[in-house]
């Protein structure tokens, strides 16, 4: 059985909140534990949720306004200097506009500068194409030295925030904008390189981070009604890749279907069909944004555009088990 702690509600009206709300608690919380810890902000303090840092540690925050390359580069400075720095803007901006920064200063030398993207993926609603950042898991993924945490809920997004505080390393954590279910609870594990099972099931795996893990969780339910027990695997770390756990499932069920609020290419999906590649050749799908631009609407409706609701993804899922059969070692 699985040891992770699924919320009460989670399948019944699940509380909500923003995944945001999660980190700008986990934040003020690494500054109260470690005086090292300083915030940096482009100008978006309230919207990236480090108002609350600043307003408890002022003389530890530093705004340096619309500046993102400047953001991470300072960020850099004081982490040589010995801070553990957390920078923060839109994804969109941060890595999306100052990638070539983070490299240089931040993951080249190892420093430990906290990249956060807010207001990442398809949640980002009626800001459109321009600010609905669907490439950030890839610009970081490739990236050495560099940690790509994306936490399902906001209860995950606070623990996730005190462990890179602690980590030593560079770091990306990604966040929605929007309110979206709380699937986990205080007493779920979190660990950065470790994937969980939430679900266990023999007929395929179903692997999820951030925001779609909750609609894999509801997809699992609705495949019962097809006769289609699903294993639903949660991915908070993209980076380093949990291959034990994945493998371990994967054995079982013999193929994986993967779902993120990202691009497909270079995103979770790109690094579970490499790690299967390379040790157990299973058929993968993989669900996410296929190689186009986001569109204007409220988080739910564009979610449901491009099929990545509970329901839209039980009906890719079924059809692909009805398609393809399992894995069978030795052919």
């Amino acid at each position: 059985m699985s040891d992770f702690k699924l919320a009460p509600k989670v399948y019944d009206s699940p509380d909500m909140e923003p995944i945001r709300a999660g980190f700008g608690r986990g934040l003020k919380h690494a500054g109260e534990l470690d005086e090292r810890v300083v915030a940096l902000c482009a100008d978006l303090t309230g919207s990236v949720q480090m108002d609350k840092f600043a307003e408890a540690f002022p003389e530890r925050f530093i705004e340096v306004g619309i500046a993102e390359q400047n953001l991470v580069t300072v960020a850099s400075g004081l982490a040589r200097a010995g801070k553990i720095p957390f920078t923060a803007s839109y994804a969109a901006f941060s890595p999306g506009r100052n990638w070539e920064q983070i490299k240089t200063t931040a993951a080249l030398n190892d420093q430990p500068v906290k990249i956060v993207g807010g207001h990442a993926g398809l949640n980002t609603g009626p800001d459109g194409a321009t600010h609905q950042m669907l490439e950030d898991i890839a610009l970081m993924r490739v990236m050495p030295n560099m940690v790509v945490i994306c936490p399902g809920d906001s209860v995950e997004a606070e623990k996730a925030t005190l462990a890179i505080a602690k980590n030593g390393k560079p770091s990306y954590i990604r966040l929605a904008r929007d309110k979206t279910p709380v699937f986990s609870t205080v007493d779920s594990p979190f660990e950065i390189g470790k994937a969980y099972v939430l679900k266990e099931g023999k007929d395929v795996t179903l692997c999820g981070t951030g925001t779609m893990t909750y609609e894999l969780l509801v997809a699992a339910e609705i495949l019962k009604k097809h006769k289609i027990d699903a294993e639903v695997v949660h991915v908070p770390t993209i980076k380093p890749l949990d291959e034990a756990t994945l493998l371990k499932s994967v054995q079982k069920t013999g193929r994986v279907v993967t779902a993120e609020e990202a691009q497909i290419a270079g995103g979770l999906g790109g690094a579970v069909a490499e790690c299967l590649g390379e040790h157990l050749p299973v058929p993968v799908k993989r669900l996410g944004v296929m190689d186009r631009y986001g569109e204007s609407g409220t988080p739910r409706e564009v979610i449901e555009q491009f099929g990545l609701d509970g329901k839209a993804l039980a009906h890719k899922i079924q059809q692909f088990v009805e398609k393809v059969p399992q894995y069978k070692k030795g052919y």
